[in-house]
């Protein structure tokens, strides 16, 4: 690694703070779930080790505490990660020429939180050093993934309760701060409003199937929307 590959893997580290700090409880409200729900703690370590994907790992989770059969545990978590489709074809213009060795283990690593970062960068400074900062971005929130989640375990099994302190809320909170500023783009906006309507209206239909309806529209509707845009605007 170079002087100036590693100053680009430190930026990444770096700009991606805020978003570990809201992840912290996050990961500790999971791990807590997790072994509340009647997982082994090494199953529950292996789930973010493996799968590193929150909100597909909670409802996962919640699923298997409510005994739904595993295709719909399958289908439930591919419809809510299918958005990460979507962040891998944002960003593929800038790492298409990247060998495979990069692109690889990046897209495992691409968290809701690594795009925010990463696309924000891309977008106003350009993508020159980019797959090392996008390193830095990823290996700290995996990092930081796995710490949370361990503490979580650890202390759900001698912190009866711990659930129910509205730790959660933190989540809520790093989703809003990631979306916020991309809702000025029109496609965005026309996700985000056909999303979150239809996840109210459907509200408390079984095996989660409310979040699985609000993203296939909200995705339906930001495709539409960006296809309605002049050519300039789409690019």
């Amino acid at each position: 690694m170079t002087a100036s590959s590693f100053r680009q893997f430190a930026d990444g580290a770096r700009d991606s703070l805020p978003m570990l700090v809201g992840a912290a409880p996050f990961g500790v409200i999971f791990g807590t779930l997790a072994v509340a729900a009647g997982l082994p703690p090494w199953a529950a370590q292996a789930m973010s080790l493996l799968v590193f994907a929150g909100s597909a790992q909670f409802i996962a989770v919640t699923l298997i505490a409510g005994g739904a059969a595993a295709p719909v545990v399958w289908l439930t978590t591919l419809v809510v990660n299918l958005r990460h489709a979507l962040y891998s074809a944002t960003l593929l213009p800038y790492a298409r020429d990247w060998a495979l060795s990069w692109r690889w283990p990046l897209s495992f690593w691409l968290t809701d939180e690594t795009f925010a970062v990463v696309e924000h960068r891309f977008r106003t400074q350009g993508a020159a050093g980019g797959e090392w900062y996008w390193l830095g971005s990823s290996l700290a929130m995996y990092g930081n993934w796995q710490l949370w989640t361990l503490l979580g375990i650890l202390l759900g099994a001698q912190i009866p309760g711990l659930d129910k302190l509205g730790l959660d809320f933190a989540m809520a909170a790093t989703f809003a701060a990631i979306v916020a500023p991309q809702l000025k783009k029109r496609p965005t906006l026309a996700a985000a409003a056909v999303a979150a309507a239809t996840a109210l209206l459907a509200r408390g239909l079984p095996y989660k199937l409310d979040l699985m309806l609000a993203a296939l529209l909200g995705v339906a509707a930001g495709v539409i929307s960006e296809r309605r845009l002049p050519p300039e605007d789409a690019r």
